[in-house]
């Protein structure tokens, strides 16, 4: 930790996300832990010795307010914890003049707009990103350059079973960006057994224990198919990303929708 890392609290720190956030942000030169809040689990308890490493003397806490009122300078907000709480969470952020890292999905659209206009009235930067993998923002921006010369493509995104939103935030933001390229065409009706379409692409969610992250876009055309695959083994493949994402973010005045915009 150098004298110019930059201060960092976590909202969801006792989360298994948020333990790998704890552990990877501990061990940047470029980065220390200014705060560790939790809703319920581990509260009191040193942050470091709950994720497996030294102490840090940051005890886990709960009081939201108290720990913005004594954020240090250059702090950066960083939330892991789930939609409706990450959205509340931001505004109070914001509000205290911390520039905002979104992890959570399922915010919905009336919340990322009125976040993007707290963020541009604020001047700060508010980086929302459903993935931080390297290799899964690389899987978007192949997926868009095979869109230029596929027209029917696919989605398969497949998670562990205690993840709630589906289709997940990264197969939203992937289906996003295909359709960006050329708009889909060959969907088809709707059918239960078809997957949910978004931007006309069928998107198949699969939750089962034993996964982590895992996404495959597959395209079609007259005697071949393309695969696009990505897969997340462990948590600490985010990581990289979430650093990245924290120094990009201080440099931003306003809300952007996923880290591949940024790289």
């Amino acid at each position: 930790m150098s004298e110019n890392s930059t201060p960092v609290i976590l909202a969801g720190a006792a989360g298994r996300m948020g333990l790998e956030a704890v552990r990877a942000i501990v061990a940047s030169p470029q980065t220390r832990l200014a705060g560790a809040l939790t809703r319920q689990a581990g509260l009191g308890q040193d942050i470091g010795i709950l994720a497996g490493i030294e102490p840090t003397g940051l005890e886990l806490t709960n009081q939201l307010a108290s720990v913005l009122t004594h954020a240090p300078a250059g702090t950066v907000w960083v939330d892991l914890t789930r939609g409706e709480s990450a959205y509340v969470h931001a505004c109070q952020a914001l509000a205290a003049a911390l520039p905002v890292v979104i992890g959570a999905t399922g915010l919905t659209p009336a919340q990322i707009e009125d976040l993007r206009q707290r963020a541009q009235k604020q001047q700060l930067g508010v980086l929302l990103a459903p993935n931080f993998s390297i290799g899964a923002l690389l899987l978007m921006r192949f997926a868009q350059q095979a869109r230029v010369y596929f027209d029917w493509v696919e989605l398969i995104e497949l998670h562990h079973e205690k993840k709630l939103d589906a289709p997940s935030g990264t197969a939203l933001k992937t289906a996003e960006l295909i359709h960006a390229v050329k708009p889909v065409e060959h969907a088809g009706e709707a059918h239960p057994a078809r997957g949910q379409q978004v931007h006309g692409i069928p998107v198949h969610s699969v939750r089962l224990p034993g996964l982590l992250a895992h996404q495959e876009v597959i395209f079609g055309a007259e005697g071949q198919t393309l695969t696009v695959r990505h897969d997340s083994t462990h948590r600490s493949s985010f990581m990289p990303g979430l650093l990245l994402a924290i120094e990009k973010v201080k440099g931003l005045k306003e809300l952007v929708y996923g880290l591949e915009s940024l790289i």
